[in-house]
């Protein structure tokens, strides 16, 4: 079910810690767009609240009541809602466990020696910080046993999670993402969790970073943090802006290029927190020397490495009448190349992140042709047959190694293959492969593939992990997820776009042909992200033109024109018949 999320904590063993102790074109008039943003309520202001301890001979139904409340204790503290628990039970609770984030809870049933509370829309998020979806119908039920001790009712089995209602994370905790690099260490890949508002965001984004993405991702992410490492406390914040963060453990020895890539994980992570405009790291007493000598790293730097691929091109690009076309102001012109010609009849097109390559869909959809765009190509430069067995081709998508991603909808279902220096290779995508499929995205990193699924019930946005062998390449998809799921409700996916690196924005029918709903879901399977948005427009909107790069508009395109949809302007086209299809961003 679909329904707002609030950021949740992914550190929260470290909170505790710090916690327990102290308690281009001219734009014309165009559809009406009817806009919220959907960031996250500020939780500068979120009150403090103190935890209560049970009183005496309280009943089954108040110990357990008294339970979840003492774990909205603000600050952060979990020794009142041990008071709660048996002794055995107090010594074995670990809240660090999980997260579960309920919207509302029933009343309480009492059966002497257990108290069950139903739970309303619980979400659990993982030790890691992660975003693991609703709870179960049976976990939705939280069954506390009881027992007597010392003459008093005391609980046994609490759950190994911080219980804790909706609005209260909604004021102390927000969205934000790790960065780890692709396991060919090339390019960083956004790893979404759920931080503390505050003066702690710096200490849990290196908290999470030193727990690095996990064994069960080796072949999606890696990290370059060095293994065993632990935060020293805190990460404190200078008045100019220097983050100080003292690691304790053995400094194994680092190549230059391993320093490199992890003072780069650092730098994106920490540009998230404002304050901070650079940091520096020691590791036991010795201080990391940064590439070209000091110690001092700027979280500006390590742009190579950005996941939105620098130097990417930002043109907008589409075919008119055939011919592949890029946006110049309210123009669209032939691109340099074979395929800015009028003699090929092609129905999509792609053109690579640097905007050097294209690659084309043949009117029969049966086959995919590769040629130059880079300016100066010539009309007659050579075009290469790619892929020439196809029955009906999707348009295809370009990832950061030059990777051409195609899905092919045959009469058994969609079939994936990727396109890497000249091999073609097929590769299985779970509840995606043999399926019916209307569109697909990959990420520019290369490690994530969405594809809109339809079914009998409606549509479904499904994501999941590109994962690669020893040599670097792509040869598996894990298991896929639904992003967007509304039970009893047929869901019809017109288009999908990236929004940010770690965000897809939807557009959907409202009414049929005359409004539209274009709204945005994270990569996580959570509806909360920092660079969500929520629209309706009034008029027919045809696609979506989006980019994972957050410099640059999400368009909606109508036959015409496109629609910035945030800043409520429509850019036209000066042309005449026919209309520009297929509209994208390069990749």
């Amino acid at each position: 079910m679909t329904r707002p999320l609030p950021a949740v904590v992914t550190a929260l063993a470290v909170m505790a810690a710090l916690c327990l102790s102290a308690c281009t074109g001219l734009p014309e008039s165009g559809p009406i767009v009817d806009a919220e943003s959907m960031t996250q309520a500020d939780g500068a202001n979120a009150p403090d609240i103190n935890a209560v301890p049970p009183v005496e001979n309280a009943t089954g139904v108040e110990i357990a009541s008294g339970f979840l409340d003492a774990m909205t204790a603000s600050p952060t503290r979990i020794d009142v809602a041990k008071e709660y628990l048996s002794s055995s039970a107090a010594e074995e609770w670990d809240p660090e466990a999980a997260t579960i984030i309920y919207a509302d809870k029933l009343p309480p049933s009492d059966e002497v020696t257990r108290v069950t509370i139903p739970l309303v829309d619980a979400d659990r998020i993982g030790r890691s910080g992660g975003w693991e979806g609703g709870l179960s119908t049976f976990e939705q039920s939280l069954r506390l046993d009881l027992t007597i001790e010392d003459g008093e009712y005391r609980i046994t089995n609490p759950p190994d999670a911080l219980v804790v209602p909706a609005p209260w994370f909604n004021q102390r905790f927000r969205p934000a993402s790790l960065y780890y690099f692709d396991p060919t260490g090339r390019i960083l890949v956004p790893e979404p969790v759920y931080l503390p508002r505050g003066e702690q965001l710096a200490t849990s984004l290196i908290a999470g970073l030193l727990a690095g993405p996990g064994p069960d991702r080796a072949d999606v992410t890696r990290s370059y943090l060095p293994k065993g490492l632990t935060l020293r406390l805190s990460v404190p914040v200078s008045a100019d802006g220097v983050a100080d963060i003292q690691l304790d453990g053995n400094p194994t020895t680092q190549t230059e290029a391993g320093i490199e890539r992890m003072l780069a994980q650092l730098a994106w992570s920490l540009r998230q927190e404002p304050a901070i405009s650079s940091f520096r790291v020691t590791i036991g007493d010795e201080a990391v020397q940064v590439p070209g000598g000091g110690t001092d790293y700027s979280v500006d730097q390590a742009g190579s490495y950005d996941p939105t691929v620098q130097g990417a091109s930002t043109d907008i690009f589409g075919l008119r009448d055939g011919v592949l076309s890029v946006r110049d102001g309210n123009q669209l012109r032939p691109v340099p190349g074979p395929f800015g010609a009028a003699d090929r009849d092609v129905r999509a097109a792609a053109v690579n992140l640097d905007a050097t390559r294209a690659a084309v869909v043949t009117t029969d959809g049966t086959t995919v042709l590769e040629a130059t765009s880079d300016e100066g190509a010539e009309r007659s430069a050579e075009v290469a047959e790619v892929f020439s067995e196809g029955v009906d081709l999707l348009p295809p998508h370009w990832d950061f190694a030059h990777r051409l991603w195609l899905v092919d909808r045959t009469p058994e279902g969609a079939v994936v293959r990727v396109v890497e220096r000249g091999r073609v290779r097929r590769i299985a995508v779970p509840a995606v492969s043999g399926m019916t499929v209307k569109s697909f995205l990959v990420s520019r990193d290369g490690t994530r593939i969405a594809a809109v699924v339809r079914g009998k019930q409606g549509d479904q946005l499904r994501i999941g992990r590109i994962a690669v062998n020893d040599r670097g390449e792509p040869n598996a998809v894990r298991a896929t997820v639904p992003l967007v799921t509304d039970p009893g409700i047929p869901l019809r996916i017109t288009d999908i776009a990236w929004n940010s690196p770690t965000s897809i924005a939807l557009l959907t029918p409202v009414v049929p042909g005359e409004s539209f709903e274009v709204r945005t879901v994270s990569v996580d399977g959570s509806p909360s992200t920092p660079d969500g948005f929520s629209t309706t427009v009034s008029g027919r909107l045809l696609g979506l033109v989006g980019s994972p790069s957050t410099d640059v508009p999400t368009y909606g395109a109508t036959a015409t024109s496109l629609l910035d949809l945030l800043a409520d302007e429509s850019y036209g086209f000066a042309l005449n018949d026919p209309s520009p299809t297929g509209l994208r961003y390069a990749g």
